[in-house]
């Protein structure tokens, strides 16, 4: 195995760092807004499913009201 050279590596990782990017603001909030908006939209299926697997159970059973 090559031995590394703590010189090289500490170029090697400035080289990586000036590579890396940051999202901009208006690019954070649309994908805030767009995580906010899945999620919402996820508890409202999940929601229904439930209500229809429950429906389904009571009648099933006869059992609830």
């Amino acid at each position: 195995m090559a031995m590394i050279n703590p010189a090289q590596f500490v170029r090697e990782v400035i080289g990586e760092v000036k590579k890396v990017t940051f999202p901009t603001r208006k690019e954070t909030t649309v994908t805030t807004i767009m995580v906010f908006i899945m999620v919402a939209l996820a508890a409202l299926f999940f929601m229904l499913v439930d209500w229809i697997l429950s429906q389904g159970v009571q009648l099933l059973l006869g059992v609830g009201g």
